[in-house]
């Protein structure tokens, strides 16, 4: 098979197949990684643009990525990769400016309100604490990663990790203070 023609309608169709499998798994798992990007940065404009380099460079990568069973840890790691690279670009080393207000909230009657106000809160205070705690944060309690699925994304010890999560919480019980207090369903707050 040494025409050239020949190869290339094996090669396109053999990529076919893999842009098909390509556009299925983004399909799937587009939303969960962009709302990681979110908490990670808390702005719903770069959060789109991490998980497009995410899924762009993880498209260059389909064809060499012999177990699927690794995708989701693999576009976390690429994704946090380029959150960090972000950062460190010039034009980002602008000082975002805190809602200071919505700490400051009480928390409305209505219980569903309630709900919606405390995750704003949260996501407010995630964003005071440092880049590196906030990723384990989000890695640990947002995608639900045992310690030592988050080492191996960051690619550190489990200790480091179990190190970060609680500096993390404790950075985050500073900043929220009593703002936002646990409540149990059907108790007192």
């Amino acid at each position: 098979m040494s025409n050239p023609m020949m190869m290339r309608i094996l090669r396109r169709g053999g990529r076919r197949e893999h842009d098909e499998e390509f556009v299925a798994y983004y399909a799937a798992r587009a939303g969960h990684l962009r709302n990681t990007a979110f908490l990670l940065c808390g702005d719903w404009h770069l959060a789109e643009d991490l998980t497009q380099t995410a899924f762009t460079k993880l498209y260059r990568a389909w064809t060499r990525i012999d177990r699927h069973d690794v995708l989701d840890q693999y576009a976390r790691r690429v994704l946090l990769r380029a959150f960090l690279d972000e950062g460190r670009r010039p034009w980002r080393r602008e000082r975002p400016t805190h809602d200071d207000e919505a700490l400051d909230t009480v928390a409305p009657e209505q219980p569903e309100q309630r709900g919606v106000e405390e995750r704003q809160v949260l996501k407010t205070a995630l964003l005071r604490i440092p880049k590196g705690r906030r990723a384990v944060l989000v890695l640990r309690f947002w995608a639900d990663l045992s310690v030592e699925q988050v080492a191996e994304v960051l690619g550190c010890s489990p200790g480091t990790v179990k190190s970060q999560t609680a500096r993390g919480l404790d950075n985050l019980r500073e900043v929220l203070g009593d703002n936002l207090k646990p409540t149990i369903p059907g108790g007192q707050p």
